[in-house]
């Protein structure tokens, strides 16, 4: 399964710059809101599925190797954390669902650790 089809089967929206999404394959998932949760629980190219939307997130993601963030329950991020994310090639989308519906979907669409 590729990222995109990830994109379109929930309906998520891209906050950050369009690139292809179909050579983005995911590993694995992880679900947290605290940051050093996801520092040590996370791993390279796993999808993290947060309701945090600050710049931080951007630094983890990005040391982490990480898919993509989905942001949750309609938290946006702000215009300077989109640059950052865009600078340093972090793909961030959102969604109006919370965590764990967004997980629940991610599970039967086969995305496991």
């Amino acid at each position: 399964m590729d990222l995109q089809q990830i994109i379109e089967r929930l309906e998520l929206n891209v906050l950050t710059d369009s690139r292809d999404f179909t050579s983005v394959h995911p590993r694995g998932g992880y679900t947290s809101d605290l940051l050093s949760c996801v520092m040590a629980g996370a791993k390279s190219k796993y999808i993290w599925v947060t309701l945090q939307s600050h710049l931080n997130i951007v630094a983890v993601a990005a040391l982490l190797d990480i898919a993509a963030v989905i942001i949750t329950e309609n938290a946006h991020p702000d215009h300077a954390t989109i640059a950052k994310a865009n600078e340093q090639g972090v793909t961030l989308l959102s969604t109006s669902m919370p965590n764990f519906e967004v997980d629940g979907k991610l599970w039967e669409m086969g995305l496991h650790n």
